[in-house]
């Protein structure tokens, strides 16, 4: 219990110290007129108070990942913690707060346009691909998810594929219809079931006595069933994604920022946001390691259940909370992925738009880009749900990786501390080298190998930076 609190005083520490400085280092400026303002269109642009616009980051970001990557992150023991923390206050938050500014400072950009002002042409084109293709994966993931779990609660009445129709409608309404007309209106109801999901979870768990595990020097270890097919690094840290950094925060980042009035109420959303998201993990990586009598227990289980968080999810929940505590839980559950993956499809309509130039104030404009995409996911939701979690877990550390050197470059080019972003940037370029190299979905290479690879490239990123670096000082002193 010990490590629990000390965790969570981090975590706020962190925001209310760690994020005024991160807010002092970007400028942000109260006085300056936001994109919701100066281009309002009705549909994306629209002014919103900010703790709607809270909500719906905190719900975007949120989705399966600090639920059902906690729970699998929980399988390596208590050192998830540290990644959670460190991960969260010091990369994340940072992240997720770049992201939203900066969108706000090019009159509400996607990323991937922002991508491509500091980091050129050629790599913005590749993220357009890329990142569409992601967003359109982090649909087709989120629809399976809560089509899953409800699938689970009602076998007698309603198949998965009844489910998967069901979401993939709400999809279509939300990704076509005014941000203010679906999302402003029912996430706050959605927000309040994920919050009383957690809190009444880790409260019943202490009510009801359940062992804790604390972080001490003799649980600094590996406790994975697999520990040689799966080492503390780099798969915790691909694993462990949303509740620590994700880069699918920063497709949601703009959304909000097309919706804020002020400048000043970044550090609150964006920052908070991913804060708050954090808070979520540490509390089901808790669960997790306590409810089934320890980690070696919850490993078996997840073998057993050949790694279904989903039901490590619905069985805590209706044990520790009853049946109506549990509906409220399972609502949350199911509302997190829904909220993350019409946001998924919304973002995917922008960023397309984006490049195309496309207004999006005509409904004809809004189908004529969203058809396809939907048909796509559509396809995906055909696809083994396993093995699109795999790839969309990479593909989103990958992208968080490249946003990070993004804002690490704009740091650069406006003299600010780029230290704040090149030391996590430097981190992931390591874990997602690494990965690629040694996971069986990359090239499966032996891991003194992965880790040669991993290492070479990321010494090669601070060479690269350096010559980036001096160039831009030897330009300015001419200048």
């Amino acid at each position: 219990m010990i490590s629990l609190i000390i965790s969570l005083l981090v975590l706020l520490v962190g925001y209310l110290v760690y994020s005024k400085y991160i807010e002092r280092v970007f400028g942000a400026d109260g006085n300056r007129a936001t994109p919701a303002i100066t281009m309002a269109d009705g549909v994306d642009y629209i002014p919103m108070p900010w703790w709607k616009i809270f909500l719906i980051q905190f719900l975007n970001i949120a989705g399966l990942g600090p639920i059902f990557g906690a729970v699998a992150g929980a399988m390596w023991g208590p050192v998830a913690y540290i990644w959670i923390i460190l991960g969260s206050v010091f990369a994340g938050a940072v992240h997720d707060y770049f992201s939203g500014m900066l969108s706000i400072k090019h009159n509400g950009l996607s990323i991937t346009e922002i991508v491509g002002i500091y980091l050129g042409t050629a790599t913005k084109q590749v993220m357009r691909g890329f990142t569409v293709m992601l967003m359109v994966i982090v649909g087709a993931v989120f629809i399976l998810g809560p089509a899953k779990i409800l699938a689970g609660l009602t076998p007698n009445y309603a198949t998965m594929t009844f489910w998967v129709w069901i979401v993939f409608g709400y999809y279509i309404l939300s990704t076509l219809l005014p941000i203010n007309k679906v999302i402003g209106r029912i996430y706050p109801v959605f927000g309040f079931a994920l919050l009383f999901m957690a809190v009444g979870l880790i409260v019943a768990l202490f009510v009801k006595g359940y062992h804790i595990p604390e972080l001490t020097l003799d649980n600094f270890k590996n406790f994975h069933s697999q520990a040689e097919q799966f080492p503390i690094f780099p798969m915790l840290f691909i694993t462990i994604a949303c509740g620590a950094i994700s880069g699918f925060h920063a497709t949601q980042s703009p959304l909000m920022a097309r919706c804020m009035k002020n400048e000043k109420l970044g550090r609150r959303v964006f920052y908070g946001a991913m804060i708050t998201e954090a808070v979520v993990a540490m509390i089901w990586a808790t669960i997790s390691m306590s409810f089934f009598g320890g980690i070696r227990e919850l490993n078996d289980i997840m073998t057993e259940q050949q790694g279904n968080a989903a039901w490590v999810v619905n069985e805590t929940a209706n044990v520790l909370l009853g049946k109506f505590g549990a509906f409220l839980a399972i609502l949350g559950v199911v509302a997190a992925p829904i909220t993350s993956g019409d946001t998924a499809f919304r973002s995917a309509r922008l960023i397309v738009a984006d490049f195309l130039k496309l207004k999006q104030g005509p409904i004809k404009n809004r189908l004529l880009i969203s058809v396809p995409l939907f048909a796509i996911g559509f396809f995906l939701t055909q696809i083994n749900f396993d093995v699109i979690w795999r790839y969309f877990a990479w593909s989103n550390q990958t992208l968080a990786t490249v946003v990070l050197w993004t804002i690490t470059v704009y740091l650069v080019n406006y003299r600010k501390n780029y230290w704040i972003t090149l030391i996590p940037a430097l981190f992931m370029t390591s874990v997602i080298t690494t990965y690629l190299f040694l996971a069986p979905e990359g090239f499966h290479l032996p891991k003194e190998i992965a880790y040669l690879i991993g290492g070479g490239v990321t010494v090669l990123s601070i060479i690269l930076f350096r010559v980036y670096l001096k160039k831009t000082q030897r330009a300015t002193s001419v200048a």
